[in-house]
């Protein structure tokens, strides 16, 4: 007997302690029952810490890597996270749209789980004016929408806002993802002009590394699996609440999430 799977391609940063980046999509996207294959923009020495030190990978060789993966196992959705400097932006937006490239999924990582910058100006400025453009779904935090947008989010109102702004720099859906709240983690999706609240209990733990991956490669996944966009999210945000209510505990800093949680529990 032989099948196949769905496939999620990971475009991002290599984290070395594999609660972050490259490491936790490929955790999520094969705990979630699919084929996990990447592409790496960039090493990164990292622990729950702190990042220690960032070594992008050469544009052109990003580029490869896009080639190697949609010329054989042809992925049904691609992921796109830590992105650090503007050519190599360049190289996956050529990279991308001569693969013909669907269902992408950008979480616009600029600031890790410690407060450590991955992004710099002309780079993020590359992110808005040439991938917003190629995305299906961006999945900005508060403090990544507040970059973005230039204005402070406080409210449910300010995340709205926010998603609306957003909405004005790309076609695709927006998602503004809240919980950095002070009291819940609600999220907002704007998706074809139309508002639709995640709604979410805020889970009180220390342990985050790696939300924002997490979640993006998960909403990857539902849309590689045939779910639209708030199917896909709303299945994403079930997986990553349940990630971190598991109780998961694992190095000295902010821990990373048990991205295997459900294995675990039915196993």
């Amino acid at each position: 007997m032989s099948y196949s799977v769905p496939s999620v391609v990971s475009i991002a940063g290599s984290d070395s302690s594999g609660g972050a980046g490259i490491q936790a999509d490929i955790k999520t996207i094969e705990s979630m029952g699919l084929f996990a294959q990447t592409v790496i923009t960039a090493l990164t020495a990292q622990n729950t810490l702190g990042v220690y030190g960032v070594v992008d990978v050469d544009p052109d060789f990003v580029g490869s890597q896009i080639d190697a993966v949609f010329s054989d196992i042809r992925p049904d959705a691609v992921k796109i996270g830590m992105v650090s400097s503007a050519d190599i932006v360049s190289s996956l937006v050529q990279g991308l749209k001569r693969q013909g490239a669907e269902n992408i999924v950008l979480d616009p990582v600029m600031v890790s789980t410690s407060g450590s910058a991955l992004i710099g100006d002309d780079a993020k400025e590359a992110l808005i004016d040439e991938l917003f453009p190629l995305a299906s779904v961006i999945t900005p935090n508060i403090p990544e929408a507040q970059v973005l947008c230039g204005m402070e989010i406080r409210t449910h109102d300010d995340m709205e806002r926010a998603a609306r702004l957003l909405g004005e720099m790309t076609p695709a859906a927006v998602l503004v993802k809240g919980g950095h709240g002070a009291s819940d983690a609600d999220d907002v999706l704007l998706c074809d002009g139309s508002v639709e609240w995640l709604r979410g209990d805020r889970v009180e733990t220390a342990n985050t590394h790696g939300t924002g991956c997490t979640l993006s490669s998960a909403i990857a996944c539902g849309l590689a699996s045939g779910r639209d966009i708030l199917e896909a999210a709303q299945g994403a945000k079930r997986y990553i609440a349940g990630a971190l209510a598991a109780g998961f505990d694992i190095g000295k800093g902010s821990g990373p999430l048990d991205h295997m949680w459900e294995h675990r529990l039915n196993g």
